[in-house]
Parts: C-alpha cells; sequence; structure tokens
C-alpha cells in the first residue's frame, strides 16, 4: 500500500518545470490522499510557507522555493451523475488534463474539447481559469471541491463562488487559502461544436471534416498548438507568457484605428481584448534571444529557455517586452504563470 505522503528536504526543481528552471524547495511533499493533507499540513514543515505545484508548466521560479511545495498524486476519474443529455464528471487533481479531455470524450461527453493539450494537472485547471480557442474552463466547472487552509476543512464552492474571470479565480487570487483537491464538470452529450476561434474551422477544413464531432475539433486543436506552439519536451517553456490585455472599448478602437490589422475580440460590455502576440511581435520581440533567455521563434507570446536560463534572466527579459509594448502602444502586459520568489 502506497504511503499517504512522502516528504523530500533541499528538492531539485529543474525538472519539475516546464521552463527547467533550476531551483529548489526547503521540502517537497508528494501527497497520494486528499484525507492526507491534514496530517501533512501539522507538520513543522509546513510551517513555512506551502504551495501546490501540479506540472510545473505555468509558473516561474525566480528564486528557490524558501517553504513546502505540495504535489497532489491523487488521480481517480469517473462519472458522478449521469442524466442522459448532460453527465457530470469527477475528476481528482492530480489527473493530467489532457488525459481527462480524451477520457470525457471517449465517452461521448463535450464541453472541454477546445480546451485539448493544455499542459497541467486537473487542480490547476479551476485556479488559472485555464481557456483557449474560445473556451475556458469555467463554463463547464459545476463545482470545486478543495481544501480550506483558512478553516481547516474540506469545502465545496460552486462555480458562482469561485468568482471566475478570464485566467483568475478567487483560488489564484487567495493562493495561501486554498489546495484543490477535485473538480466536477457538468458535459452535454448533445453540444454543438464551438467553431468561431480564428484558425478551428480552417484548420477542420484541411482535415477534410465539414461536420465536426467533438473529437474532431480536440483533433483541430491539437494541431493547431503543436504547430503554433514550442514543445516543453524540446525547449524548456510555459506556453504563453503574457495575458491577451484587456482594455476599454474606446481605447481598442483607437488602437484599432491606428492599426487596422490589430485583432480586437470581444470582452464584455464596453471592453475589448487585444492580441498580446501581436502586440509583442509589432515590437520586434518575436525569435530574440538573449543568452538563454528568449522569445519563441514560433510565437511571440512564449518565453523559452535555451538552456541554462535562470528564471531572473527569464523574468527580466519578459519585463523589457512588458515595458516596450507599454511605451509603444500604452497598454500594460502582465504575466500568465504564477512567478515564485520575485514581483512582476
Amino acid at each position: 500500500m502506497a504511503e499517504a505522503y512522502t516528504l523530500t528536504e533541499h528538492a531539485p526543481l529543474a525538472a519539475l518545470n516546464t521552463l527547467r528552471v533550476a531551483a529548489s524547495a526547503r521540502w517537497l511533499a508528494t501527497v497520494n490522499s486528499a484525507a492526507a493533507l491534514p496530517r501533512l499540513l501539522e507538520l513543522p514543515a509546513a510551517r513555512d510557507p506551502v504551495m501546490v505545484l501540479g506540472e510545473g508548466s505555468n509558473l516561474l521560479f525566480a528564486g528557490d522555493y524558501p517553504g513546502l511545495l505540495l504535489r497532489t498524486a491523487f488521480a481517480n476519474v469517473g462519472i458522478i451523475i449521469d442524466a442522459g443529455a448532460t453527465a457530470v464528471v469527477r475528476a481528482e487533481a492530480g489527473a493530467g488534463w489532457d488525459s481527462l479531455v480524451d477520457w470525457t470524450l471517449a465517452r461521448g461527453l463535450a464541453g472541454l474539447e477546445n480546451l485539448a493539450l493544455i499542459p497541467g494537472l486537473v487542480g490547476a485547471a479551476p485556479i488559472q481559469n485555464i481557456g483557449a480557442y474560445g473556451a475556458e474552463v469555467a463554463e463547464c466547472i459545476d463545482v470545486v471541491e478543495a481544501w480550506d487552509r483558512h478553516a481547516g476543512r474540506t469545502v465545496r464552492l460552486d462555480r458562482a463562488d469561485c468568482d471566475f474571470g478570464y485566467r483568475d479565480s478567487v483560488f489564484k487570487r487567495t493562493p495561501d487559502r486554498w489546495i484543490v483537491t477535485a473538480v466536477e464538470l457538468r458535459l452535454s452529450r448533445n453540444g454543438a461544436p464551438r467553431l468561431g476561434y480564428a484558425g478551428v474551422r480552417e484548420e477542420l477544413d484541411a482535415m477534410g471534416i465539414a461536420t465536426p464531432a467533438p473529437a474532431d475539433v480536440a483533433g483541430a486543436v491539437r494541431r493547431l498548438r503543436r504547430r503554433k506552439l514550442p514543445d516543453p519536451a524540446v525547449i524548456g517553456n510555459a506556453g504563453s507568457f503574457f495575458k491577451n490585455p484587456v482594455v476599454p472599448a474606446k481605447v481598442a478602437a483607437c488602437l484599432r484605428e491606428e492599426h487596422g490589422d490589430l485583432p480586437v475580440y470581444p470582452a464584455g460590455t464596453g471592453l475589448g481584448k487585444l492580441s498580446a502576440a501581436w502586440l509583442i511581435e509589432r515590437c520586434g520581440w518575436r525569435g530574440v534571444r538573449e543568452g538563454d533567455a528568449g522569445i519563441a521563434a514560433q510565437h511571440a507570446l512564449v518565453l523559452v529557455n535555451h538552456g541554462h536560463a535562470s528564471g531572473g534572466e527569464l523574468l527580466a527579459l519578459a519585463r523589457r517586452v512588458a515595458r516596450s509594448v507599454e511605451a509603444r502602444f500604452g497598454v500594460r502586459l502582465e504575466p500568465e504563470p504564477r512567478i515564485v520568489g520575485a514581483d512582476w
């Protein structure tokens, strides 16, 4: 029988983050059951800062971590409610996100197909409110189950309680409080495919698919992502490093008038979402390399580690990119990954 958890002191982290930054954690815990969390969090090691570490695909270590990094290894997935046209799938935090997408599609359940090939674990999905190709995970979430460190108990938060926003949630805004243990997703067996995002319909056409099933949409999204984004197994990266900035509609209109090819997307009443990649590329950063820190040649949103760049070097480059965009366009960029050991 597996131990409830394992605890390692002075743990190296280079292999546990997709930017491949060399760093270490004072303590690293791997937890094999959500039921073990209360006992683990009573240990002296947990008196230091505690942070959950998934696949390390959405963070930048700008320094060593002085406290306890916690990895969730519990990963059960199952249907807990089946109402015919819809079903609720419960996935534990340690399950791989893309594996969950395939698991749901294999059972005829739609809703996650546009989120295919997003790296990371299920537990990170609601924290970041992951999104891609016109969809966000918040649209499918019924309940997030989490250990509330303030209350010392497991709680269940419905979608409204999670206070989701663009790449945002209550979990992200108060990270020291929550440890996500499971997510419950309401999915459909009759959902219409979402094809409105740029490139999806065109990719399906190139695949020769006129009437796509959800699995076809997932296939198209995977093809797009593999073509546009560098593979972390080949070169260190954390996917899109910057959020697409959301600005007042009047600001977006003025920028669009001055730059006719600037992509602008709806972002709610009185708001427009700009393409961060377009802004960065126009500032000349795509493909730039400074030592081992660089911007991907495939996509201007992706910060890459060509070998042995430190977290500080990568962060310094990202800051210079953001300053240049603000100087030219008057638009502030914000990082999408969590930055550990420094402020943005």
